[in-house]
């Protein structure tokens, strides 16, 4: 799924307001990490990760969750990402077209 500039200006208007669900800390994205982050994006289709390393192990963080949950990147701020994936069963975003 790829998002239109629009939709991602909406998702990041939506991001200011939400807290971080998820923090990466010293162990990095084992199998428990994923799995949470693969539950919240079920859950809240919007995400905000706290993700503490440094700017190089940041930027591998983001592409491995992007790649292997098959979430949007939507934008990062210095240590917090934010992601969208759609649940396909119940939506719960209404994305501009």
């Amino acid at each position: 799924m790829s998002l239109s500039n629009r939709q991602v200006r909406h998702l990041r208007g939506l991001t200011h307001h939400i807290k971080p669900v998820v923090m990466v800390g010293d162990k990095g994205l084992n199998e428990n990490v994923m799995a949470e982050i693969e539950s919240a994006l079920d859950h809240h289709e919007l995400v905000k990760i706290k993700l503490r390393g440094d700017r190089e192990t940041r930027a591998a963080w983001q592409e491995t969750i992007k790649s292997r949950c098959g979430a949007e990147h939507v934008h990062s701020i210095g240590q917090v990402a934010c992601f969208f994936r759609r649940n396909p069963e119940k939506p719960i975003i209404n994305l501009p077209k």
